[in-house]
């Protein structure tokens, strides 16, 4: 039997090194695994497709043979942007697919999104087809097989639904990632005049890396928004679910930020609706909602996580700090970088100085996203479960620890959380004042020591 790694079964996706971890055999078994969890829910297709990755034809065409394995008929959809894996899911009746993508990962690295019945699989759902595998569960059929183009579909679903009040003079940068094969067709009929950045889908990335939560790698976007005359600038990574922005004089506006503008306008057409975000956002958040006539939810960090959060409450929209953003309101309720930068361009295309009015938004002073780096796989949840334990924080008013610990203090809030990615230690602090974030960063600081001798990135 194929060796099978349980570590890339990871908790809202399955994640490897393509060759290593994740191998063209490996990743016929999971499509069976999949498959046979298919039949379970009644699903009789999945649509698969792939982003732009060196390994991800040899990879989509395994899953798509383990998936008919077990009885299952696919719908290939070939090489598209995640959400447009999603789109097809809902667009062609199946509410279920399969998505090949390494997202914001090294290009050595591939793996799967999954959907079955409507449901993103996450957490227990992810490790039950690892199970399967073991167990050799496995069920078995002819599926069948057929290729469907889903872009139009989807771009004519944008295009009829946003208007723009002025055509908009804008850079986007797709990193090399798969967003480039439609992000500048989309902003073109939009009306938009688009400076594009390596827009040419290539899985080497050769450019920079394609993750718009790293302000490294928004430098290029700020430098052509410095030299053109565009007036604002959108990035998206390396699946095109996530969604970066720039404004004119080079500001990032961070996706908590791009939430209470989102928010705002879908608030003012539903209100008492609710908004959710993850733990890592501003607290400036909840009462923007609140102001705005909304009831604002916050939740675990993940994207499978919040869309079984949307299910939940019925919340109308949805963000969370890595830049993936959810409408359920004139959308699916799934996460799009490309639509996202759609509504977006929309509101902002209503004011002259679309840069002013995103840089008018409620703002603290806080951190970037702070890594610690551990040496093995699970060390930073035992990390975490220890804290949540034992760790004791000065001064204190309420500590949440729905994903780690959340510790909100009278002026600020500090937060450590553990990667369900890679083994890290995910940071971020929080402030009114310089002098409130460095006494919380040392209340932090402290408290992790007492626990591990890893370096601090803080």
């Amino acid at each position: 039997m194929t060796k099978l790694s349980k570590e890339i079964f990871k908790a809202y996706d399955i994640r490897g090194v393509v060759g290593k971890t994740l191998t063209q055999e490996t990743a016929q078994l999971i499509g069976q695994a999949l498959g046979s969890e298919a039949r379970a829910r009644h699903v009789k297709a999945m649509v698969v497709g792939r982003d732009g990755r060196l390994s991800g034809p040899d990879l989509a065409a395994a899953i798509a043979k383990g998936i008919r394995a077990a009885g299952i008929d696919v719908i290939d959809v070939g090489m598209v942007a995640t959400p447009m894996l999603y789109f097809a899911a809902y667009e062609l009746g199946t509410l279920s697919g399969v998505m090949v993508t390494g997202s914001h990962n090294p290009p050595e690295y591939n793996g799967f999104k999954m959907m079955l019945a409507g449901d993103t699989l996450s957490g227990e759902d992810i490790q039950a087809l690892y199970q399967r595998i073991v167990a050799k569960d496995l069920a078995s059929g002819e599926g069948s097989y057929r290729e469907h183009d889903i872009a139009d579909a989807y771009l004519e679903r944008i295009t009829g639904d946003i208007k723009l009040s002025r055509p908009m003079n804008i850079v986007i940068d797709c990193g090399n990632g798969v967003a480039g094969a439609f992000a500048p067709t989309l902003y073109r009929r939009l009306g938009c005049k688009v400076r594009e950045l390596f827009c040419d889908v290539d899985g080497t990335f050769p450019n920079h890396h394609p993750d718009p939560a790293k302000p490294e790698n928004l430098a290029d976007v700020v430098t052509a928004l410095n030299k053109t005359d565009a007036e604002i600038g959108l990035a998206f990574d390396g699946d095109g679910d996530r969604l970066g922005v720039v404004t004119k004089e080079g500001n990032i506006i961070w996706p908590d930020r791009q939430l209470m503008l989102f928010a705002a306008d879908v608030l003012e057409r539903n209100q008492g609706a609710k908004v959710i975000y993850d733990v890592k956002s501003t607290r400036l958040l909840a009462p923007w909602i609140r102001d705005n006539g909304g009831i604002p939810v916050m939740a675990r960090t993940g994207h499978s996580f919040i869309k079984a959060k949307i299910k939940e409450t019925g919340a109308l929209m949805a963000g969370e700090m890595s830049g993936h953003v959810f409408f359920k309101e004139r959308w699916y309720g799934f996460d799009d970088g490309l639509y996202a930068g759609a509504r977006l361009l929309e509101i902002l295309s209503r004011v002259d100085d679309p840069s002013a009015l995103l840089n008018a938004l409620p703002n603290a002073i806080s951190t970037p996203e702070l890594n610690i780096k551990l040496a093995a796989e699970g060390e930073n949840h035992a990390l975490i479960a220890k804290l949540q334990e034992t760790a004791v924080f000065d001064g204190a008013e309420e500590i949440i620890t729905m994903d780690g610990l959340r510790v909100e203090y009278r002026d600020g809030f500090g937060l450590a959380r553990a990667s369900n990615t890679t083994p890290v230690i995910v940071l971020r602090f929080e402030a009114d004042s310089e002098e409130a974030l460095e006494r919380i960063k040392a209340d932090f600081r402290r408290t992790l020591c007492a626990v591990t001798d890893a370096a601090l990135p803080f």
